[in-house]
């Protein structure tokens, strides 16, 4: 077997075969493949679940079912989405296959804890499907907001403690991701050398790290209240509810640069190959990257306008909030600045970071309306939390993550797709989601509120047109996956470097070997340099 025999081939631990040698792997890209095995089968439960809500919400009235049942599937597909797809959707999966590759090593630094990490990842999931049959499905939202969650007699605590041990799994994956940067890089790679992904994967890491604590302790402390009563959250006992919800947004909030930063990894190395131009401002989005995950951290209370906050910090929490903003911009403006004078190749990855673009702006400006105290009273708590929170993540992060399943997809399995199908897919799912999301703004405006299963007649039209963009967004997301599916039945061989990528994982075959490099990598001056890679390849006289 040769050196260069594809990790599919040579598995990791030796001595296994079949499905043990990949339920006992330590290999870095086979983690990377149980995850996205994994993550896909809790999207594809979360979006049944969000389809399900918009039914019901597509005429006023228990159409198709009623407020306990709507409760249970909100709870049901916030907890699947946030804390099962997208936190560690990108991270875990891209991170995992592409973080040492990028950075010359061959494997993370501490294997076995990777393998432990999906262990545990798989059992908090398990332990959240389990809480829907104990006690009845819960019904606080994925917020569990006190004292609701606390007096509720439906199986929150057995939720709580699956998303207590998915937080374990996350910071385990941070931990490890941080030591691979720093003791595992090329020898010849300095920190300005480092692709882009794997800067933002890197700076995500330290946000899992040092965020994830603090929800970890407040969720103990909620199971502690609904099993012993300690009163610390419970005002009929002295507790503060206003305590819980600053504990718990210090971490989600931050939980949300935990979302977007990886998708910005993905954007800025898809928009370099496509446009056949060095990425522009390479250390404007490292810096941007690492300001982002900084001052992401202390912008939580402004989920708390309406909480009884004094005027000062009212108005230190909205400054920050429009603070972090600029570093976002920052990356926006470089994106499009790549893009300029470049010669572009609209492939399906391009297109998906194209959608992004257009997703996140939107999604960030609508963050301003919220971060300015006197808006944010309107529409506190309204329908247009929910546009604006889904064009972030899902627009965001979701079609980010599209893209870099489209352009890793040949790395991972060494199969190409089909081109005319993807770009279907990519228009039916920006389609979908703009009809689907852009009337929430309005429903918002007018005073929809959130978490309602049903609601006033004049909201109806608005909530029609929703659903019917729900459903072509999940033709799409269907048709999207069939087409990657379907590379497997009709092979079409991806080389090494498809697209003509200039980082190291372009330089290994496609799909790589268990030890990554058969020779020593050769690290570019600067990651992104396509002229340096035209000289290097053989027969360019240089």
């Amino acid at each position: 077997m040769s050196a260069e025999t594809s990790f599919f081939n040579t598995p990791s631990p030796a001595r296994y075969k079949g499905l043990g040698a990949w339920l006992l792997t330590t290999d870095h890209k086979r983690i990377g493949l149980m995850y996205l095995v994994v993550i896909l089968f809790w999207f594809a439960i979360g979006v049944t679940a969000g389809l399900f809500m918009r039914t019901q919400l597509m005429s006023p009235g228990s159409t198709l079912m009623e407020a306990q049942t709507y409760n249970a599937f909100f709870t049901v597909h916030g907890v699947i989405m946030i804390f099962l797809f997208i936190i560690p959707g990108i991270p875990a999966i891209f991170g995992n296959f592409l973080l040492p590759i990028q950075i010359g090593a061959e494997d993370v630094f501490f294997p076995r804890l990777n393998l432990l990490s999906w262990y545990l990842y798989v059992a908090g999931g398990i332990i959240a499907i389990i809480s829907l049959f104990v006690s009845g499905a819960p019904d606080t939202g994925w917020t569990f907001y006190v004292p609701f969650s606390i007096t509720t007699k439906t199986g929150v605590s057995i939720t709580v403690f699956a998303v207590f041990v998915l937080g374990m799994s996350s910071m385990l994956t941070g931990i490890n991701f941080i030591t691979t940067v720093h003791r595992l890089r090329h020898r010849d790679m300095g920190w300005m050398q480092i692709p882009l992904f794997t800067w933002s994967v890197y700076g995500t890491a330290w946000v899992q790290l040092l965020a994830t604590p603090v929800i970890a302790v407040t969720l103990l402390v909620v199971i502690f209240e609904r099993l012993f009563g300690v009163g610390l959250f419970d005002p009929a006992k002295g507790g503060d509810p206003i305590l819980f919800q600053h504990l718990f947004w210090m971490y989600s909030h931050p939980a949300v640069y935990i979302m977007i930063l990886p998708g910005m990894g993905i954007i800025s190395e898809v928009f370099p190959v496509f446009s056949r131009k060095s990425v522009f401002g390479y250390k404007s989005i490292v810096a941007a990257t690492m300001a982002i995950a900084v001052v992401g951290s202390f912008v939580w209370a402004h989920h708390m306008f309406v909480s009884g906050m004094s005027d000062t910090a009212v108005l230190v929490f909205s400054f920050l909030t429009f603070a972090v903003a600029v570093p976002s911009a920052v990356k926006v403006f470089n994106w499009v600045s790549t893009m300029y004078r470049g010669s572009i190749h609209v492939g399906p990855p391009f297109l998906f970071a194209m959608v992004f673009i257009f997703l996140f702006t939107v999604g960030g400006l609508t963050g301003l309306v919220q971060g300015a105290a006197g808006p944010n009273v309107h529409i506190h708590d309204t329908h247009w939390v929910v546009g604006h929170f889904h064009f972030v993540m899902f627009g965001g992060t979701g079609f980010a993550f599209f893209a870099g399943l489209h352009f890793w997809w040949p790395k991972f399995f060494g199969r190409m797709y089909n081109f005319r199908r993807a770009y279907a897919g990519a228009v039916l799912m920006a389609a979908g989601f703009i009809m689907h999301y852009l009337p929430m703004f309005i429903l918002g405006l007018k005073g929809m509120p959130r978490r309602y299963y049903t609601y006033l007649p004049e909201f109806g039209p608005l909530n029609f047109i929703a659903g019917i963009g729900a459903y072509i967004m999940v033709a799409g997301i269907v048709l999207t996956f069939v087409n990657l599916l379907l590379s497997f039945r009709k092979a079409e061989p991806a080389g090494p470097d498809p697209w003509g990528g200039t980082t190291l994982e372009w330089t290994v075959p496609s799909p790589p070997p268990v030890q990554n490099f058969a020779v020593e990598p050769v690290v570019l001056p600067f990651p992104y340099d396509f002229t340096a890679k035209e000289k290097m390849k053989p027969g360019s006289g240089t």
